[in-house]
């Protein structure tokens, strides 16, 4: 049985929460606490599962204990649970940023929480978060003029040995759970002058998916954006799925072009990276270089396998040690369709060497 603990200001609150994780075998609610320094004072002690957290709590608040426990190097694997992670997306983002492994959105109301759907969506993230890896603690942060440098350095060797690439290209990339922090590490290290666009399915509802485009659009090189219904896909940049819709590519007059639909979700997600794959199969590519990363479940798979009986595809999956959670990459390994099996900082600089630059 999987360690919880739960930190919440409201009383009423927490008790449905706990009621709600303790009517799960597999769980059980060993702890509470009411605000962060409470929760500190727990987990320089104890060791827990998993986390269930509120944002917004006197003393110390959700966001100011995920630092403290990045300052003092406490590993915990940590849920969001919070009002705030509607659509004020931006507290959601530097949650995860700070080394929350996922978020669930918890209704205004608590009597509301036992509608049966947030029931399930907590319990089945809880499950995820317990048997994923805690967010690494980086040695030191990348200097952003270093890492330029080195990306410099990178892009003219992509150059001199890319100039016999002239096949027109793709790149279509699926995340999910630990995603968000794993596509900072990949989208900034994608340059302006890529020789192709890139297409990314991050499983996220509607609301967050914008947040997330805006925030890497702001730390990158390329520029990145939320796809929109209709825009014509352009080279060097890069294009994140709308939460809540399936993102399919087209193609009109030899150009790429976004097209979103309203199928049921598939794979249980929506976005589901299958249909932006099977998508690519009357694309005019000659090839897809397909990127599988961190995430739950398997989509992608079936996706690359019906995509491959068409197009030529060069597919990359990120590696188990990388991962949040091993599922998609997994998958993807075990049917035979991983051509690369690389760490996470490797993936941008294997886009590239792909693809090339300009």
């Amino acid at each position: 049985m999987k360690n919880i603990l739960v930190v919440d200001d409201s009383a009423l609150m927490r008790r449905v929460l706990c009621d709600i994780i303790n009517s799960d075998e597999r769980f059980q609610v060993t702890d509470r606490a009411t605000n962060g320094l409470e929760a500190l004072d727990l987990l320089s002690r104890k060791q827990y599962d998993a986390v269930v957290l509120d944002v917004n709590m006197p003393k110390m608040n959700g966001l100011e204990l995920l630092e403290e426990l990045r300052k003092l190097k406490i590993q915990a694997k940590v849920v969001m649970a919070s009002t705030d992670t509607k659509e004020g997306a931006k507290t959601t983002l530097d949650a995860l940023s700070l080394g929350a492994i996922d978020f669930v959105h918890k209704p205004d109301n608590a009597f509301n929480c036992k509608d049966g759907v947030f029931n399930v969506r907590l319990l089945e993230i809880l499950a995820v978060v317990c048997e994923s890896k805690a967010a690494a603690f980086e040695k030191k942060v990348e200097d952003p003029v270093e890492k330029k440098k080195a990306m410099d350095k990178l892009a003219e060797l992509a150059r001199k040995s890319s100039r016999s690439i002239t096949n027109k290209q793709i790149v279509a990339i699926a995340s999910s759970t630990g995603g968000p922090k794993a596509l900072h590490e990949v989208v900034t290290g994608i340059p302006h002058n890529l020789k192709c666009p890139v297409v990314i399915v991050q499983h996220m509802p509607a609301g967050f998916t914008q947040s997330l485009a805006e925030r890497l659009d702001s730390l990158s090189d390329a520029k990145v954006s939320e796809a929109k219904d209709g825009e014509i896909l352009e080279n060097g940049h890069v294009y994140i799925a709308k939460g809540g819709k399936h993102l399919n590519i087209d193609t009109v007059g030899g150009q790429y072009k976004i097209r979103y639909s309203d199928e049921p979700a598939r794979e249980g997600v929506k976005p589901c990276a299958n249909y932006m794959f099977e998508s690519l199969s009357d694309c005019p590519a000659e090839r897809i270089v397909c990127v599988v990363m961190t995430g739950m479940g398997a989509d992608g798979t079936k996706g690359i396998q019906n995509l491959k009986k068409t197009k030529k595809t060069f597919v990359i999956t990120q590696d188990e040690d990388s991962c949040t959670v091993y599922g998609m990459p997994k998958s993807a390994v075990n049917a035979g369709l991983s051509d690369q099996s690389v760490p996470l900082k490797q993936i941008a600089q294997e886009i590239i060497m792909n693809v090339g630059v300009n």
